[in-house]
């Protein structure tokens, strides 16, 4: 690796273990493998996951976000997610055809715990659950289903050290839009001009177009 000139690298898990301590026994007594009701009520109320997934080429997380209660609780084991219109890279569901095992972290914004499912999932192009994934009129076309290995909440330590939810913290302005992002960091035909208005208020209104 270069410049790593004076790195010392963790090679093994007892190294790791070594290190860090062990957990404490409430940390391993929280895993679960199936939906407690305090689960569900938190898929139900949850408007964003984010999704990682790991294939022959690498890893990757992509976000998943509707209405809350997006995610189709199929019974106390299983879940599903709808996908909606995007990029149609589909790196995560790509990954997902070669090794099935996913990540979720479930969030809601105020609050600092997430919901962490790990699991086993698999691509589903119909399904009767699919009409109750209508969102203003989009059925969706595929979706994550996802099978729980395992469950738990996690602590709020890393919104508290990063003051994510807290306004007065906020600063959007600090970086340029998303369009002058884009055109610094893409080989674009279209001009800035054109970029932003295709990111301005005519976005929005595409967010479920097919």
């Amino acid at each position: 690796m270069p410049g790593d000139s004076g790195y010392v690298e963790v090679t093994s898990r007892a190294e790791l273990r070594e290190l860090v301590g062990e957990p404490m026994p409430r940390a391993l007594a929280k895993e679960r493998a199936v939906l407690h009701e305090m689960d569900r009520r938190w898929l139900a109320t949850s408007p964003f996951c984010l999704v990682a997934t790991a294939g022959p080429d690498g890893c990757d997380v992509s976000p998943k976000g509707d209405p809350p209660g997006f995610t189709h609780v199929l019974d106390d084991s299983t879940i599903a997610i709808p996908d909606r219109p995007g990029n149609r890279r589909v790196d995560g569901f790509a990954n997902v055809l070669d090794n099935p095992h996913v990540g979720l972290l479930y969030m809601i914004p105020g609050r600092g715990e997430t919901l962490r499912v790990n699991g086993r999932g698999r691509l589903v192009r119909e399904a009767p659950f699919f009409d109750a994934m209508v969102v203003k009129g989009h059925r969706p076309r595929l979706a994550l289903l996802v099978e729980i290995d395992q469950i738990f909440f996690h602590c709020a330590k890393a919104f508290m050290r990063s003051s994510l939810w807290s306004p007065e913290t906020w600063n959007p302005g600090a970086l340029p839009s998303h369009a002058t992002i884009v055109k610094a960091v893409q080989a674009t035909q279209e001009s800035l001009e054109e970029l932003e208005r295709y990111y301005g208020a005519q976005y929005a209104a595409k967010l479920y177009a097919g």
